[in-house]
């Protein structure tokens, strides 16, 4: 009777060991891939905004990314937005397109101007050689910021001239030309962005331009809360809609996902990713925790026809095998959580896997985990878990004293 007894339990022990790594293995999948997805879908909506902010407040005809039908942004427009609930930095710039030239090559571009007011700190993040020059609305100093891309493409390092070539303002025909000098080399992994942007004063741009005193392309309006992204266009458009600056321009609020709507439509299919990846991961967890539930109440039926015998009813029984549940769903969810918070950790303070920039937008896999996020997956799995063991525990109803006492 020991022997068949001993048997009984070596052959449980192996289901529960399996069931116990199916929760730690399915937890640490979970974090990983919500960490990677959410790393993601941060790093990327941070260097799209870092380039053109959350909202943008231009012209009503020059509303898409890369118009440049001017504005009137002065101190009071300014002061207004920088007044608004919710806003963090209000800056201004102008956009000019253009040509560059080398004695080697030349290649189309974007001539983006700032202003001092211009948030750097981006740029800073990501500058690769030289230094971001002093951007100004006053006087040009020549110096522009290029990415490495086209520094590579161009052959050009910190100090060097370039021509650069641009269609005259205001509808002239004519072609104008201005010698300018790299002070900075920057480097997003972005690349719809950097084989695109060139970053100069805001007076050089709006005199290439030929615009007015005032004009500019617009304002660039940072938000500190970027789920409020919606609710502040909204709210800023209704206050702006309907007037126009004293050249007669009407304004007009885009969002950063309205002048991206492709981009961001991509990061939204992630989540249909994490999605299925939660649920495939919670499924396997759950049945390997049947598996073993199932074999440990058939291993005890004799003990749970002793315990019926001796008064006890269902419920109290199924409680029992149930609180054993928890204990061996907790011991691998400690163990889900070591290895996915590991992994999270290594990532996060080496950056050893990598990824092509040119299809990522980024050299290492980013990660980032909410606590919150990490309490609600492992909150959500043993719920889960334990939903799914509800039904099986049922069976010890069928277990009946009489012949539970001589199974063997």
């Amino acid at each position: 009777m020991y022997r068949a007894e001993s048997g009984r339990r070596q052959a449980s022990r192996p289901a529960v060991l399996i069931a116990t790594a199916g929760i730690a293995i399915g937890l640490a999948v979970m974090i990983v891939a919500v960490s990677i997805i959410v790393g993601f879908k941060s790093e990327v909506r941070s260097k799209v905004a870092g380039f053109g902010s959350h909202l943008r407040i231009s012209g009503l005809q020059g509303a898409s990314a890369y118009e440049s039908n001017p504005v009137v942004a002065d101190d009071s427009l300014m002061a207004w937005a920088s007044a608004r609930p919710g806003v963090k930095h209000v800056q201004r710039y102008s956009m000019k397109p253009g040509m560059l030239k080398t004695d080697d090559a030349f290649m189309g571009m974007m001539l983006k101007g700032v202003g001092q007011e211009y948030d750097t700190g981006f740029l800073r993040r990501h500058l690769v050689e030289g230094e971001v020059p002093q951007f100004s609305d006053s006087a040009s100093s020549g110096q522009v910021l290029v990415s490495r891309s086209m520094a590579g493409k161009l052959r050009l390092k910190p100090g060097d001239k370039l021509d650069t070539y641009y269609l005259g303002g205001n509808g002239e025909g004519s072609v104008r030309a201005r010698r300018l000098q790299v002070a900075g080399i920057y480097e997003t992994n972005f690349a719809e962005y950097d084989n695109l942007f060139i970053l100069a004063d805001l007076h050089l741009v709006n005199r290439l331009n030929g615009w007015k005193p005032g004009q500019v392309s617009g304002l660039e309006v940072e938000l500190r809360d970027y789920g409020r992204l919606d609710a502040a266009t909204w709210e800023l458009g209704d206050e702006l809609g309907g007037h126009a600056d004293r050249y007669g321009a009407e304004y007009c609020v885009r969002n950063v996902e309205q002048l991206n709507p492709q981009l961001f439509a991509w990061l939204g299919i992630l989540d249909v990713n994490v999605w299925v990846i939660l649920a495939l991961m919670t499924g396997v967890a759950g049945f390997t925790m049947i598996s073993g539930l199932l074999i440990i109440i058939i291993e005890r039926t004799p003990m749970i026809g002793l315990l019926k015998a001796l008064g006890a009813r269902d419920g109290l029984v199924r409680r029992v095998f149930l609180w054993l549940s928890v204990f061996l769903i907790g011991k691998g969810m400690v163990w889900g959580n070591v290895l996915g918070l590991g992994f999270y950790l290594l990532q996060s303070l080496t950056g050893v896997f990598k990824l092509d920039p040119a299809t990522y937008y980024m050299d290492t896999v980013p990660v980032s985990l909410p606590v919150w996020l990490l309490l609600l997956l492992n909150a959500g799995t043993l719920v889960a878990s334990l939903l799914m063991l509800v039904g099986p525990s049922f069976l010890v109803a069928r277990i009946h004293p009489a012949h539970s006492l001589r199974y063997e």
